[in-house]
């Protein structure tokens, strides 16, 4: 990781959070979220690689669970932005450190 962080990373991760925001406030659209996460290539590679793998994880919990009625899946779709929150939470703070 870089000594500075790219300002293109912020931006990312403002972005990404600005459609989980979205997606909490409108649930059902999980592949918006899931595509917008997806892109941020540039704040992936300013974070350490475990937060990539945690990230597509969770992206694809979430996208399984948009597939099945809440009461069929054993993803909650609230308890998986919570954690993507989380995830956008630690994420803010390592860029910040970096």
């Amino acid at each position: 990781m870089s000594s500075e962080t790219p300002p293109s990373a912020l931006a990312q991760l403002n972005a990404l959070q600005q459609a989980l925001q979205q997606m909490a406030a409108n649930p059902g659209n999980a592949t918006l979220l899931s595509a917008v996460a997806r892109e941020q290539a540039q704040l992936l590679a300013a974070l350490p690689p475990r937060y990539g793998e945690v990230l597509l994880g969770l992206l694809d919990r979430l996208e399984s669970s948009a597939l099945f009625s809440e009461e069929s899946c054993s993803f909650s779709q609230k308890d998986l932005l919570d954690s993507l929150q989380m995830w956008v939470d630690k994420a803010r703070g390592a860029l910040q450190r970096a």
